[in-house]
């Protein structure tokens, strides 16, 4: 089993292998029992939202992780990826700065990576 901080680092580079905007990596431990991390993304069209969700679960994939569900793939406004121990938003640019829940999450670390 691939640890989630191996997942998180693959699920940051594929957003930006397909150009997402403004993403971050928020860790959760001992703040949310719902996943280690959050990343939060956006693209400016529906094609490069399911581009970016795509390109993230084939990488999930290929490094041998589930996914447990997606959700709003097909209107590709807000698509949830769910990974387990990493959860994926990636927006479309209005909806992210319409929902922004980054600051719903304001208590979480953001994580960089060099």
């Amino acid at each position: 089993m691939i640890q989630s901080d191996v997942l998180v680092k693959a699920v940051v580079k594929a957003a930006d292998d397909k150009k997402a905007q403004n993403v971050m990596a928020l860790g959760l431990h001992g703040i949310s029992p719902l996943a280690d991390y959050f990343v939060i993304c956006h693209g400016n069209s529906d094609v490069q939202v399911q581009a970016i969700a795509t390109e993230i679960r084939k990488q999930a994939d290929l490094l041998g992780v589930q996914v447990k569900g997606t959700e709003g793939f097909d209107t590709a406004r807000w698509v949830l990826v769910d990974l387990g121990d990493v959860v994926v938003h990636v927006f479309h640019r209005e909806d992210r700065e319409y929902y922004n829940i980054e600051r719903l999450w304001s208590d979480a670390k953001v994580v960089e990576f060099a």
